[in-house]
C-alpha cells in the first residue's frame, strides 16, 4: 500500500463526479494556506494567510494571469477543522474541466494527490476523532435509510466509542485491584474485593452482550435485509415485487415462467434498506435457460437472510408448493398467500403448520400489502420500535472484537468462581482491554488502516 506522510499537502475533488451547481477542491495541510495565496485573487485583493478562519472570500483563481473560475474560497485553520490542519475549500463551477484544471494547479504549486480517505484518516491520526467514528464516515455516505443514518451519526458523535469506553473502565478497575493483590500477595484478596470484582465482571458481561445482540439489526441497516421471493411459476412473485416498489419493474403476463432472471431492487422499507430478489418460478426445468434460471434461484434462497415464499389463494396446494416448503424449511421464512381478491381454494391450516408468520394480500391490488412490510419490520426488530437513541453495532470488525472481549471476560469470571491464580484473571481481562482497544484505534496496525480508508472515495 501507499505511505501517507502527515507533512505532506494534500488535495483532491470532494465532491461527486458529473456535472453539477458546486464542485469542491479541498486541502489539507501546513501549506495549504500558502499554496492558496498563490492561485486565489480575492475581490479585495487579501492573501488566504491573512483569512480569518471560518471565513469564505469570492475571488478567481489563476494560472499564470489566466482566470480558471470564479470561486469562493473558505479557510478552517488547525487544530480547530475536520484534519486538525490548515484546510482550504475551493468552491467552484461543477463541472469536470473547471474541478480538474484547479486540482492539477493546486497538484503543480506543492499539493499531493490525497490518497482515498486520507483526510478523515488525518483526522484520526491528528486525535479529533477515534477509530471507530472515523467508520462511521463511510456508514454516512453508504447509508440508504433514514434509520441507517441515525445510527451512523450517532456513532460519529461517539455514542459506541462512549460505551465501549464505559467497559474498558470497568475493566480497568478490576485490574487495579486484582494488580494490587498481585504486589502485595501475602495479604491475600478481601472477600469484599472479590464480590466487587466478580459483580463489576457480570456487569461488563451485560454490557457486551446487549452490544452483540444489536449486531443482526445493525448489520442489516448497513447492509440492507436480503429478502428473497420464491415460489412456483404465476403465482405473482413479479406482481409483488413491483407493488413493494410501487412501480412497474418486473414485467407481469398471464404466462407461467415469464421472469426467467433474477431481478434485485433496493427499497426502504419503514426505514429498514431491503436488498429484494425477484426469482424464476421453482419448477421442473423444460430446457437449459429454465434449467439455469432455476439454479440461480435457489442460489439466492440459499443466500437470503429472509425468504417470501408465495402461495396462489386460488390454486390447491400442489407438490411444486410442497416441495419447495420443504426446500426452505431450514430458512427464515414468511408465507404470502397471494389472490385473496380471487376465489380461495388454498389449503390455509396445511401452510400455517409450517409457518409461524402467514400474511393474506392482493398484489395486484396492494390489499393487505402493509401487512407485509409490518411482518418484515418485526422480522428484523423482533417487534421492538426502533429506539433512536438504541446503539447498535453494524461494523463486522466491531462485532468481531466484542465477542472476542466478551470470551475472554467469561473466562474470567470462571477462573475467579474457580479461586484460580488471579495472574490468569488479569492477563484475560488486559486481552480484553486489546480487543476494545483495536475499535477505538488506540491500538493499530498500517495494514488495518489501509484496509478501512481504501474504502473511503477521494477527497473525504
Amino acid at each position: 500500500m501507499w505511505e501517507d506522510n502527515l507533512e505532506d499537502t494534500i488535495a483532491a475533488i470532494s465532491t461527486p463526479a458529473g456535472e453539477g451547481g458546486i464542485g469542491i477542491v479541498r486541502l489539507s495541510g501546513q501549506e495549504a494556506l500558502a499554496i492558496a495565496n498563490r492561485i486565489f485573487v480575492g475581490l479585495d485583493k487579501k492573501k488566504p494567510t491573512d483569512f480569518k478562519s471560518y471565513s469564505m472570500h469570492y475571488g478567481k483563481i489563476l494560472d499564470n494571469h489566466k482566470i480558471i473560475d470564479e470561486v469562493i474560497l473558505t479557510v478552517m485553520r488547525g487544530p480547530k477543522s475536520y484534519t486538525r490542519q490548515d484546510v482550504v475549500e475551493i468552491n467552484c463551477h461543477g463541472g469536470q474541466l473547471s474541478l480538474g484544471k484547479i486540482l492539477e494547479l493546486t497538484l503543480k504549486h506543492g499539493c499531493r494527490l490525497a490518497h482515498p480517505g486520507e483526510f478523515t484518516k488525518r483526522a484520526f491520526l491528528n486525535g479529533r476523532i477515534d477509530l471507530s467514528q472515523a467508520e462511521a464516515v463511510i456508514d454516512i455516505i453508504r447509508a440508504k435509510t433514514d434509520s441507517a443514518l441515525k445510527i451512523s451519526l450517532g456513532q460519529l458523535s461517539g455514542s459506541l466509542s462512549r460505551e465501549i469506553n464505559k467497559i474498558r473502565q470497568g475493566l480497568l478497575d478490576a485490574l487495579v485491584i486484582l494488580e494490587a493483590n498481585i504486589d502485595f500477595p501475602e495479604e491475600g484478596l478481601p472477600k469484599q474485593d472479590l464480590t466487587e470484582i466478580s459483580l463489576g465482571l457480570t456487569e461488563i458481561d451485560t454490557q457486551l452482550s446487549a452490544l452483540l445482540s444489536s449486531a443482526t439489526g445493525g448489520k442489516i441497516l448497513r447492509e440492507g435485509l436480503h429478502v428473497v421471493i420464491c415460489g412456483k411459476p404465476n403465482v405473482g412473485k413479479s406482481s409483488l415485487l413491483n407493488a413493494l416498489l410501487k412501480k412497474e419493474r418486473s414485467i407481469v403476463t398471464p404466462v407461467a415462467g415469464t421472469t426467467r432472471d433474477t431481478i434485485e431492487e433496493l427499497i426502504d422499507i419503514k426505514g429498514i434498506p431491503v436488498r429484494i430478489v425477484d426469482t424464476a418460478g421453482i419448477l421442473k426445468p423444460r430446457n437449459l435457460i429454465e434449467k439455469k434460471a432455476v439454479k440461480l434461484a435457489r442460489r439466492q434462497i440459499s443466500l437470503a437472510d429472509l425468504v417470501i415464499i408465495l402461495f396462489d389463494a386460488s390454486n390447491k396446494l400442489n407438490h411444486q408448493d410442497r416441495k419447495l416448503i420443504k426446500e426452505i424449511k431450514s430458512k427464515n421464512a414468511i408465507a404470502v398467500i397471494n389472490k385473496i381478491d380471487l376465489k380461495s381454494r388454498i389449503e390455509k391450516d396445511q401452510i400455517s403448520k409450517k409457518f409461524s408468520k402467514i400474511v393474506m394480500l392482493s398484489a395486484r391490488s396492494g390489499k393487505n400489502l402493509s401487512f407485509l412490510e409490518d411482518a418484515l419490520y418485526d422480522f428484523v426488530y423482533q417487534g421492538k420500535i426502533l429506539n433512536p437513541e438504541l446503539i447498535l453495532v453494524s461494523n463486522l470488525r466491531h462485532i468481531q472484537a466484542l465477542r472476542d472481549a466478551r470470551e475472554l471476560v467469561e473466562q474470567a469470571r470462571v477462573i475467579l468462581a474457580d479461586k484460580l491464580s488471579i495472574e490468569f484473571i488479569t492477563q484475560n481481562l488486559k486481552d480484553a482491554c486489546v480487543y476494545l482497544d483495536k475499535i477505538l484505534g488506540k491500538n493499530f496496525s498500517v495494514d488495518l488502516l489501509d484496509r478501512i480508508f481504501m474504502d473511503f472515495c477521494i477527497g473525504k
